[in-house]
């Protein structure tokens, strides 16, 4: 049963794929094809709306990221910077200490 039950919905699946071709394949009037042609635009009308939507944000993720990128090197800059003022503390502490002894 199980395998029945799994040749049918391939049957279906299968039937389905089918069918959308058929649909195009059997435009015979003018009104049909009008029909088809008002719904293919719509379709490339809403794809070019959504195109235009993504590229949009994706120039701002790509801004976003450049300005995260400049962050990102002011800090480490900074942190260098800390650094070796840091280990400049350290060598003048190690020699007041070198004196005191």
């Amino acid at each position: 049963s199980a395998q029945i039950a799994d040749l049918q919905q391939k049957l279906l699946d299968a039937d389905n794929g089918d069918r959308a071709k058929q649909r195009w394949d059997s435009i015979a009037t003018i009104l049909e094809a009008k029909c088809a042609l008002k719904y293919l635009l719509g379709e490339l009308v809403s794809s070019k709306v959504q195109e235009s939507k993504l590229q949009s944000g994706l120039q701002q993720s790509q801004a976003s990221c450049s300005d995260v990128q400049k962050m990102l090197m002011e800090e480490r800059n900074h942190i260098a910077e800390l650094e070796a003022e840091f280990q400049n503390q350290i060598l003048v502490q190690e020699q007041q200490h070198q004196d005191k002894v």
